[in-house]
């Protein structure tokens, strides 16, 4: 299946996707093709993938390192607070795929 994301150089911010790789409804194909688009564009793009979760979180554990990342990016962008990353990646599945660097503490989160 062949996604048109011709309007992907139309977005203006930093974008964060999140995906579940058993997602029986957005194909990880698809975001990896929009994430390739915005990177293409040159647009700062963060894509995590969840190895064992499908279309929305079930584990408590991947909910906490989502918010955490999320809440880390809002931050950055929107001049705001945010509580740093710490230990939230505890027992989640999160694999980074691009675009640690567009949210604080989010490589040495990765790397402990």
């Amino acid at each position: 299946m062949s996604l048109d994301w011709a309007y992907a150089d139309q977005i203006k911010k930093p974008l964060l996707i999140s995906q579940g790789a058993n997602d029986p409804r957005v194909k990880q194909a698809e975001s990896d093709q929009i994430v390739q688009a915005i990177q293409d564009a040159n647009i700062p793009v963060t894509y995590i993938l969840y190895t064992d979760e499908g279309h929305g979180f079930a584990r408590p554990e991947n909910w906490l390192s989502f918010f955490a990342v999320a809440e880390a990016l809002l931050a950055e962008h929107q001049d705001g607070r945010y509580e740093p990353i710490g230990d939230d990646f505890e027992g989640s599945s999160i694999i980074v795929e691009c675009g640690a660097e567009e949210v604080p503490g989010l490589a040495e989160a990765l790397s402990e």
